[in-house]
């Protein structure tokens, strides 16, 4: 099972990948990071990050149609594109209070983001926190 390092590593073997990061969205830092930062800076990429993962991880709408109270985030990843690139962030579930996220920043012209949608939730569901 891969701690964060190995994570973030293995996440920038993606086609198109720029750069990745885990953040806590409730704080909005940076638990790790690799590759180049959207926008020059690691911090504040990942503030702004929080700030998308905390508006959909906490709004009723975007929870289950049953209308039970989840354990963890309601939302299993958040996808936000723009012409040249996609930003994924994926919630990742936690044996305590699942406030963490992969952050992936994918190039739109030579990624594919069927496929880091699918690797990051199996390296959410690897990742070691501790």
């Amino acid at each position: 099972m891969p701690g964060i390092d190995e994570c973030l590593l293995e996440t920038m073997r993606l086609p198109g990948a720029r750069g990745a990061a885990l953040v806590d969205w409730t704080s909005g830092l940076a638990l790790g990071t690799v590759g180049e930062p959207p926008g020059g800076d690691h911090e504040t990429a990942a503030a702004e990050a929080a700030e998308l993962a905390r508006l959909a991880a906490e709004q009723r709408a975007f929870g289950p149609e049953d209308g039970a109270e989840p354990a963890d985030p309601p939302v299993e990843d958040v996808i936000l594109s723009n012409r040249d690139s996609y930003h994924v962030l994926r919630f990742v579930p936690t044996s305590f209070d699942s406030s963490v996220f992969l952050y992936l920043w994918l190039a739109r012209s030579d990624g594919n983001l069927a496929l880091a949608r699918i690797r990051l939730g199996e390296m959410a569901e690897r990742l070691v926190l501790g």
